[in-house]
């Protein structure tokens, strides 16, 4: 692996990307954060340094947004990242003209470091890789006393590549339309503008896999199941309802595909149950959930998918349309599909790092920024023996993260909970 000395000034956003410039703001930010939390307090010059030698190697983030007749488009960022010291609330919008043009932030509390990511850039596990290396620079620094000025490159396994893999991977194939059918909508008293609820969830990664063994489903499915459980247990008391829940699913697309791109390549699949009837059972719950996911997670669905999406973005009469006129389609779109989701539920599944550095480091976290129409999110990431359940929220109470984690308690699961303090309550 060598690193490219010339580099193209420009480029495209890959196709799920084009949507994100088009409806974030304040409100809505588009903003996810990936955390490692190591064993020592961070110490600021060292990461800072760090940033710098990492953010050379990784030419999906080492850019600006720029906007084009027809559509953004990024440009080469020459600019230099600068690292805070974390104090607001996470997955808040990223201000490039206050972060030096940059879409991505790094900041540190205590012994924790926080990569926050605009949407458009990359997904989660895109970040994951820019983080695991930034990670490893800053503990080389700590650990071997490495003069700062030395060279440095990523290991060797690194994964830079920033293709558009929705394009590469595209086929002609049925198009598969996403649902815009109205779901059951939560609702709850807010907190304060601008503060966010953030709980963990700390699971035995031991005790979850013995209650999917058990029920002879994935880690996905079986969780889920038990969202969707808590949901129809505490907002529809064990009653019908006319709408469905409707769980928004990401699901990671390099998994069908030969890719190893760091931009965004995953789809979102709907999981919906219509309660129909009082006193439906977990099973039951779980049964439905599985079903879905095996029917709607294959490599045909995928492929039919994508087809819509670059479709729609290589139709010659959408090509040719001015950036305002496509910015007031896609606000339109998303505003309508929003109706149809009840909330998004997002797995990163587990982080593997270097066995160099297992010992200087504690555990993951993933969460994800809450908006009108899905004001409260989940998100899920794997280390070692423990699997951290994150919820992020703008309500006043946890109804929904209470019963969630009561529910897995009453099935044998061990659980420890960590809350920013927001809710004032014991969850």
């Amino acid at each position: 692996m060598s690193h490219k000395t010339e580099q193209i000034s420009w480029r495209r956003l890959d196709n799920t990307a084009k949507l994100f410039p088009v409806i974030a703001n304040e409100k809505i930010s588009h903003t996810f954060r990936i955390s490692v939390t190591l064993k020592q307090a961070i110490q600021p010059e060292l990461l800072q340094q760090a940033l710098e030698d990492t953010l050379p190697w990784f030419d999906g983030y080492r850019v600006r947004l720029r906007r084009g007749f027809f559509w953004f488009y990024f440009e080469n960022n020459k600019n230099k990242p600068m690292i805070v010291k974390e104090q607001t609330y996470p997955c808040k919008f990223i201000d490039p003209h206050l972060n030096q043009k940059f879409l991505f932030q790094v900041s540190y509390y205590d012994c924790r470091i926080n990569l926050e990511v605009f949407h458009a850039l990359s997904d989660g596990l895109g970040a994951v890789t820019f983080l695991k290396q930034l990670t490893y620079r800053y503990l080389d620094l700590i650990k071997e006393k490495k003069d700062i000025h030395q060279k440095w490159r990523p290991e060797r396994d690194c994964i830079l590549d920033v293709e558009d893999s929705y394009v590469k991977n595209y086929k002609k194939r049925k198009k598969k339309r996403y649902s815009t059918k109205k779901a059951y909508q939560l609702k709850g008293q807010k907190l304060y503008q601008d503060t966010i609820s953030v709980i963990h969830g700390y699971v035995n990664l031991t005790d979850l896999k013995a209650q999917c063994k058990k029920h002879n489903v994935s880690m996905t499915k079986y969780l889920t199941a038990v969202m969707i459980w808590s949901i129809y247990e505490e907002y529809l008391n064990g009653q019908p309802a006319k709408r469905p829940i409707c769980i928004n699913l990401p699901v990671n697309l390099r998994a069908f595909f030969d890719s190893s791109t760091t931009s965004n390549f995953f789809m979102v699949t709907m999981i919906d149950f219509l309660a129909q009837k009082e006193g439906h059972t977990f099973e039951e719950i779980l049964k439905e959930v599985s079903r879905k996911m095996d029917e709607k997670i294959t490599r045909e669905r995928v492929e039919e998918t994508i087809a819509y999406n670059v479709s729609a973005e290589q139709n010659p009469l959408v090509r040719i349309l001015p950036l305002f006129i496509k910015n007031l389609v896609l606000n339109f779109m998303f505003q309508k599909s929003s109706k149809s989701v009840t909330m998004t539920l997002s797995n990163l599944g587990k982080v593997d790092i270097l066995p160099e550095y297992e010992d200087e480091i504690k555990r993951f976290h993933a969460m994800m920024g809450v908006f009108k129409k899905q004001e409260v999110k989940c998100t899920i990431m794997s280390y070692e023996d423990e699997v951290v359940v994150t919820f992020t929220s703008i309500y006043k109470k946890a109804y929904l993260q209470k019963t969630f984690f009561r529910t897995l308690s009453q099935q044998g699961i061990r659980i420890s909970i960590e809350s920013n303090g927001v809710i004032n309550e014991k969850v």
